[in-house]
């Protein structure tokens, strides 16, 4: 009879729509526990992975006796990143830049063995950042962090997102680039050109497929879309047609080299899905051939995200959970790298365990 293998167990905080839990489940982790306080959100976890999902806020959750109970081999997530982003205000007195206390309160109660902790690279220059890894070394984890780009592990996307894990069972280093590179062309392909859902509804999970969502811009939009070339951006439009530019624009004569960007077919992505990726006027979003922004279908897409996921919410709701996630394929790598190493540090003590048994 086949001995069956235990799965390592996972617990996902902050974990969104689940693009972490994703590339752990595709590497043969099960998750047990996951904590997302946006109902939507954690709707859209619960529909893919299951009801273990906590929708309550985490400094709630963590209070629970039953919670307190829980253990796990693996702790995965990404406190709330808006903290340390450029992208925001950046204020040091942000209270979302203390919620990575709560996440090490969970790495301690849940006894496991290695943690992986995700967020904007800004996190590791943080006195925050300092004191996760101070805390963590305290508690007696190695610890191994730094920054990788998505499109250097295939992902279709010039992501760059900091890394953080810690482990008891030895020092367990980022993952070395894949070698393998995906484009947006690869990202696209299958998908129609033009848009097929014009009254999006929300009437239960919807797959990744069916949101291929098209928008309404008006006329002036469409002028300047038309004007922008392969790989360009603000500055092309200002250049061929200054008379269709917005004054603010002008007036800003550096930064913003992505504002109203149009992707190219033949490499990554040269941006970040964000949040707001169905607006041009946030980054470069436009579609490398069409005049038009890309859909959550293809955004999802650059994020690696299957067309049979299953969203749930707004299509606003939705744009949010897809720009936020990690990239489940930049997880499945950490995650096999983790496993890996897993596999091997058991098996290393299982031949220690077998000599110290011959020798007595």
């Amino acid at each position: 009879m086949a001995k069956t293998i235990e799965k390592p167990k996972l617990v996902d905080l902050f974990s969104g729509a689940g693009g972490l839990t994703l590339g752990f489940v595709q590497a043969g982790f099960e998750p047990i526990y996951a904590i997302e306080h946006d109902s939507a959100f954690a709707q859209t976890y619960a529909t893919n992975f299951g009801c273990h999902v906590d929708s309550r806020p985490i400094e709630e959750a963590i209070n629970d006796k039953d919670v307190q109970k829980i253990r796990a081999d693996i702790v995965i997530g990404g406190p709330p990143c808006q903290g340390f982003s450029n992208l925001g205000p950046n204020r040091a007195d942000d209270p979302r830049r203390a919620l990575w206390q709560y996440y090490i309160d969970v790495v301690k109660s849940t006894r496991c063995k290695v943690f992986v902790m995700e967020n904007v690279p800004n996190l590791l220059t943080s006195e925050e950042g300092a004191e996760i890894i101070r805390t963590a070394e305290e508690l007696g984890f190695e610890i191994r962090s730094g920054v990788l780009l998505a499109s250097q592990y295939g992902v279709p996307q010039n992501r760059k997102r900091a890394f953080i894990i810690g482990s008891k069972i030895g020092a367990i280093e980022l993952p070395e680039p894949t070698g393998e590179v995906s484009t947006v062309r690869d990202a696209f392909k299958g998908i129609p050109a033009k848009p097929t859902v014009h009254n999006f509804v929300q009437n239960g999970p919807v797959p990744t497929e069916k949101l291929h969502i098209a928008r309404n811009p008006t006329e002036l939009s469409k002028k300047r879309y038309a004007l922008i070339p392969p790989g360009g951006n603000r500055f092309d439009l200002q250049r061929l047609a200054p008379e269709l530019t917005p004054q603010c624009w002008i007036k800003k004569t550096q930064g913003g080299t992505d504002l109203y960007g149009r992707l190219e077919w033949n490499g990554p992505a040269r941006c970040t899905i964000r949040t707001e990726f169905y607006k041009p006027e946030k980054g470069r979003y436009l579609h490398p051939k069409e005049d038009r922004p890309i859909t959550h279908w293809e955004a999802a897409r650059l994020q690696t995200f299957p067309d049979d996921f299953l969203w749930c919410g707004s299509k606003i709701k939705i744009a949010i959970q897809i720009g936020n996630a990690v990239p489940p394929k930049l997880s499945n790598c950490i995650a096999k790298h983790i496993a890996k190493n897993i596999s091997i540090k058991k098996t290393v003590k299982r031949k220690r365990v077998r000599v110290a048994k011959a020798k007595v």
